[in-house]
């Protein structure tokens, strides 16, 4: 099991800031059967447990000696540098299954793509499972080699799921399609009847203090299956 080292954390607030400075990322442990707790982790061990846990592995937290099963439940992340300024731990039970939403990876060529030049539509990046702790995958295989001419596609229930594994998104919804290939005329006419998105535009300081007022409250939600 993949293991990761935490301490209690004093520092609370706008004060996590000095966390930060020493590379270290302020965040929370809970649980169904777990007080809320704030701590705090090196930053570098946990980039690399997120890359290859995800949020779906369960991970072993190392804390005050003794050893916490858990998931990443929840990550807060700087708008301008995706870097990570605030976790959620989620301390999980063996014996209770639990809801994630578990990431999709498209493996393999879609014939459609090579012989008639279709495009490939990815529908749908993750889908959510309920599962025992162990059982928990880090992904799921979505084969494209199947998709063999435009208009082909794949449900949910076409993917091939690991034992113990149950899905809760429903199975008729389309993860990945091949259109047909669209025309310069067809293209131009998309950009024109589409209206340009409105953006709301922040200065860096709003961006800042938005960030650590979300991750001075930030406390997850909790979704074992009782």
């Amino acid at each position: 099991m993949i293991t990761l080292e935490a301490e209690p954390r004093r520092l609370t607030g706008k004060a996590v800031k000095q966390l930060r400075k020493q590379d270290l990322l302020p965040a929370v442990l809970y649980g169904a059967k777990t007080a809320s707790e704030p701590i705090m982790v090196p930053l570098k061990s946990f980039k690399k447990v997120l890359a290859e846990a995800g949020e779906s592995t369960l991970i072993a937290l190392l804390m005050k000696g003794k050893e916490v099963n858990v998931l990443i439940h929840d990550v807060l992340r700087d708008p301008l540098t995706e870097a990570p300024l605030h976790a959620d731990f989620l301390a999980v039970q063996m014996d209770k299954e639990v809801r994630t939403n578990v990431p999709l990876e498209f493996m393999g060529e879609a014939p459609a793509i090579r012989v008639e030049q279709g495009v490939l539509v990815k529908v749908m990046h993750d889908i959510e499972i309920s599962a025992l702790p162990v059982d928990l995958p880090s992904h799921i295989k979505v084969n494209l080699a199947v998709l063999l001419h435009i208009h082909d596609r794949l449900v949910v229930e076409n993917l091939n799921i690991p034992q113990g594994v149950k899905v809760i998104t429903p199975g008729d919804e389309v993860v990945v399609l091949i259109e047909a290939p669209r025309s310069e005329e067809e293209l131009k006419a998309l950009e024109t009847a589409e209206p340009a998105a409105t953006v709301e535009v922040m200065t860096e300081a709003e961006i800042k203090k938005k960030v650590e007022d979300e991750a001075a409250a930030a406390t997850g939600e909790i979704k074992e299956v009782k």
